[in-house]
């Protein structure tokens, strides 16, 4: 099947056919219904007979822009329609500063890690947005550029893993009844000088063997905390972690029992080891705010559904995740699109820190 080009069926359509078809569009996302000629006619800077209107409708139907779900119905945008309005007659609203700063004290708040930070995005961007807030978390398996422990109590430390894309990450380990700072100290350093440059899973068997045969230069405390280190780092490793929250929004207002099916299928297919791969490499491509409506991509292509998603970059510009909102195909764009590149560009911020 040929590709739509949005472009070249928006520079084929007059003044009249566009603010036609954005009207229409304009009050699909406000209600989800049909607009009729009538409503056109009645319409704000539309200074057009019911006539012409039906007239523009019927030439925007045989450019498969607009549909008609029944006899004598008014009309509604196709995924094409839908298409050309994203990509060219949409006019984007400015991010409030009350939303503004409920993203940056819910995903950046201090003392926040990394993982966190994404969870509370996914689920900032569910509540403002009232759809489905989605996140990938970066491909663990980075290069690491530092490594320590802090002591928290007489038997746990906090690892601080630092990559070399910015990214930081802290988990908390259990270590040896009443193990002294120094011990932490040199595990940290050790570490450190090996794993830098490096992956864990490139490391770990090397350390590990020379832990065996006492051929490492720490003591056995010592020893034990850098086991415990690589342990935990290591258990990180794989694909990396899909975040949704929300999902209760898409099934708030569906009635047709073949809609609730087509999401439920489309959350079956989130929880797929492919999905993750798919939206990694989607987000590995991009660049900026990326929307994909209906059938556009296969995720969603059997459940009405859109996707606005923009990339998370740590330092260098480097892509380590991606940050989405998804809903119904009659999305706020306008809204959440803003939305979602301020939120991805606020992870991105505190990654770079």
């Amino acid at each position: 099947m040929k590709e739509f080009d949005s472009q070249s069926a928006l520079s084929a359509l007059n003044e009249r056919s566009r603010t036609v078809l954005r009207t229409i569009v304009d009050n699909y996302v406000a209600t989800g219904d049909p607009t009729g000629s009538r409503t056109l006619s009645r319409a704000d800077g539309l200074l057009l007979s019911p006539a012409s209107i039906r007239n523009i409708m019927a030439d925007l139907e045989e450019m498969g822009l607009l549909y008609s779900p029944h006899i004598s119905a008014g009309r509604l945008p196709t995924e094409q329609g839908l298409r050309i309005f994203v990509d060219g007659l949409l006019e984007r609203e400015n991010l409030t500063e009350e939303d503004r700063s409920s993203i940056n004290a819910q995903c950046v708040a201090r003392g926040l890690s990394f993982q966190d930070a994404l969870t509370e995005a996914s689920s900032k961007l569910s509540e403002l947005s009232a759809c489905a807030g989605l996140v990938v978390s970066p491909k663990v398996g980075d290069r690491l550029k530092h490594i320590e422990f802090v002591p928290l109590s007489t038997n746990q430390a906090l690892v601080i893993m630092v990559s070399e894309s910015g990214l930081v990450e802290n988990r908390v380990i259990e270590v040896p009844l009443g193990l002294p700072q120094s011990s932490l100290i040199e595990a940290g350093r050790f570490l450190s000088s090996r794993l830098k440059g490096r992956t864990v899973l490139e490391v770990q068997a090397e350390i590990a063997c020379e832990i065996r045969e006492h051929r490492i230069a720490v003591d056995e405390l010592t020893a034990r905390v850098v086991e415990s280190g690589l342990a935990i780092q290591a258990g990180q490793q794989g694909d990396g972690v899909l975040i949704v929250r929300g999902q209760n929004h898409l099934l708030e207002n569906v009635t047709a029992l073949e809609d609730l099916e087509a999401i439920r299928s489309m959350f079956s297919a989130l929880e797929a080891k492919e999905t993750f791969l798919k939206l990694m490499e989607t987000a590995d491509g991009a660049e900026g705010v990326q929307i994909f409506i209906g059938s556009q991509t296969e995720l969603f292509g059997l459940s009405g559904c859109s996707m606005v998603m923009s990339p998370v970059s740590g330092q260098d510009n480097k892509i380590v995740g991606a940050i989405a909102v998804v809903g119904p195909m009659r999305l706020d764009y306008g809204r959440i699109i803003p939305m979602v590149d301020y939120t991805a560009q606020a992870i991105g911020q505190l990654i770079s820190r």
